[in-house]
């Protein structure tokens, strides 16, 4: 039996995702279509031995998340259930307070994941790994090469390779050390709660030892990939398995556009009637005439498109209104937000270099020398474009109306 537990983090996190996180938990974005965590939990529900799917976080419990769990359920046919941290307890810390639950029915192995990754999720390939390399006390990290550079941005995985076992674990390294990265995504067995419950001890002992303590629950704070990971590296328990596939972290809203791009071209073999044709029965929005949509294009429920729209590699959220010739490229056009006629919403794309195998998105910083950093556009919900109108680079908060002109300008 197995059990799979998704880390997705709480409201004082995601903070680069704004202002899209502030409509909606930033797990339950839609990246290709659907909520971030939906791609994990399908991922996770194939596996045939899988029983249960455990979300830990420290968001309160709300009517978008309830109503995402119970939909799950019927969808995927298999328990899923939300465990409320009381504070931020780190990756680590979270799993070793719930691990009754867990625990309980006795799960041979046990995924842990991170909600902001978005990946092909080897897990069966994962399952065959552990079973031929190691013992049945081994843990394994799904890992991915990057190049020298972007390296430094991850946990870095040195092995041996000969034999897959991690040798050495450095997170996010000051030189370079490997271009083997973390992914957040791990197979582990019950016995990793020992590896935990020491450093748990330790960080008690700890306490107790100093005089002034800030915060009763940091004992509890404990983090996998610095706490557990360097210690457990070259004792014969962690090891790596490499993938070739595709793997992108999605910490801003400019990674999302590129997540979602890798999902929709999975769709083409996975999900077919999820993407756009013009055969009957395939997905419908109201569309005018004389559109051009795509490529890497995702649009909502609801959305009304005119006619003569240009709209290219970017996410149009539930409700929007995009009116005649208007044009939206590198953009997310939030939910119920309108853009005028003729009017130019434009971002900056900031994709991996096309011209290196591994290199990776840039986890991009909002500003860079005292100015904001040319990224994708960001609309927030409810915001309005009058007609021909340009708004460049810029992110816009939720209900604004907007008069003139922007570039490189965060419209408060």
């Amino acid at each position: 039996m197995l059990k799979a537990v998704i880390l997705i983090g709480g409201p004082q996190k995601g903070t680069r995702f704004r202002p899209l996180s502030f409509e909606v938990p930033k797990p339950l974005f839609p990246v290709a279509g659907v909520p971030m965590l939906q791609h994990h939990i399908e991922a996770c529900s194939k596996l045939p031995n899988m029983k249960e799917i455990l979300l830990i976080g420290f968001y309160q419990p709300n009517e978008e998340i309830n109503r995402f769990l119970s939909c799950a359920q019927q969808d995927f046919k298999i328990s899923i259930r939300y465990l409320q941290e009381y504070a931020a307890l780190g990756t680590g810390g979270g799993i070793y307070h719930f691990r009754d639950q867990i625990l309980s029915g006795s799960p041979e192995a046990f995924f842990v994941m991170n909600a902001d990754v978005c990946s092909e999720f080897p897990l069966p390939e994962m399952l065959d790994f552990q079973k031929e390399h190691g013992d049945a006390y081994s843990f394994v990290i799904l890992g991915t090469t990057a190049n020298r550079k972007q390296s430094l941005n991850y946990g870095c995985i040195v092995e041996n390779e000969q034999t897959d076992e991690v040798l050495h674990y450095v997170e996010k390294p000051s030189t370079f050390v490997s271009d083997i990265i973390n992914c957040g995504i791990y197979l582990f067995t019950p016995e990793i709660f020992q590896h935990i419950g020491t450093v748990f001890q330790k960080n008690q002992q700890d306490m107790l030892l100093e005089e002034q303590s800030n915060g009763w629950h940091r004992a509890e704070v404990i983090r996998l990939e610095q706490d557990i990971f360097t210690a457990l590296a070259g004792q014969g328990k962690l090891y790596v398995y490499k993938t070739d596939r595709f793997w992108s972290q999605i910490k801003s809203a400019g990674s999302a556009i590129y997540a979602s791009r890798l999902y929709l071209n999975q769709y083409h073999t996975t999900h077919p009637e999820r993407l756009a044709t013009n055969r009957e029965g395939g997905p419908k929005t109201r569309v005018g005439t004389v559109d051009v949509l795509g490529p890497n294009v995702s649009i909502g429920t609801g959305v009304t498109i005119g006619a003569g729209v240009r709209v290219r590699e970017s996410i149009i959220l539930h409700g929007a209104t995009l009116q005649d010739h208007s044009c939206v490229l590198n953009s997310i056009v939030g939910w119920g937000s309108t853009i005028g006629k003729w009017a130019r919403v434009e971002g900056t794309p900031s994709d991996p270099n096309p011209n290196d195998p591994y290199a990776k998105i840039d986890s991009e910083t909002l500003f860079r020398d005292g100015k904001l950093t040319p990224s994708i556009t960001i609309l927030g919900c409810n915001v309005n474009i009058p007609s021909e109108v340009i708004i460049l680079n810029s992110i816009v908060l939720p209900h604004k109306d907007l008069n003139r002109s922007f570039k490189n300008q965060i419209i408060l």
